[in-house]
């Protein structure tokens, strides 16, 4: 018995072509920092670009395991997601910061004098095709990541508009 593929088509108005219907296919991606081998990233005395290279799912292709940007394929509602991990100490935080188009939307951040620490955020954003969204570790922070994949980035469309 197979599965029904669930299709999305978005209908929009060409001035020379009338009334004109698309496909538009699904998108979602979800990516760590690591595979298997453990890092902690930083600190560094400036924000750096964050590339996720473990990729989970790459479903329509959209995410760049190689720059770490999301570009949008089609313009729509997107949800995104990023979870930070850190082993503290009293003179570093973990911290990464949601950007789109270089602008800073919201921050994961997290600080405690010692152990390890987690931080979460996410943000539903109205995307135009060719915008692009990343991380970006925020300046003096380390971030952690091994095999069990503490530090990911993830986001899918909603739905197109």
């Amino acid at each position: 018995m197979s599965s029904p593929v669930q299709k999305l088509f978005m209908t929009f108005r060409d001035e020379t072509e009338g009334i004109c219907t698309q496909r538009v296919g699904q998108v979602a991606f979800s990516a760590s920092l690591m595979a298997s081998s453990a890092v902690t990233l930083g600190p560094f005395n400036t924000h750096t670009n964050l590339v996720f290279r473990h990729v989970v799912s790459n479903i329509g292709n959209a995410y760049s395991p190689n720059t770490g940007f999301f570009t949008a394929p089609v313009r729509g509602a997107y949800h995104f997601e990023l979870y930070i991990f850190g082993q503290m100490d009293s003179s570093h935080s973990s911290g990464a910061v949601l950007v789109k188009n270089g602008e800073n939307i919201c921050i994961s951040y997290e600080y405690q004098t010692a152990g390890d620490g987690k931080s979460s955020n996410g943000a539903t954003l109205l995307l135009e095709v060719g915008d692009v969204v990343f991380l970006r570790q925020w300046v003096n922070t380390r971030i952690f990541d091994n095999g069990n994949h503490h530090s990911t980035f993830s986001g899918h469309l909603l739905f197109p508009m």
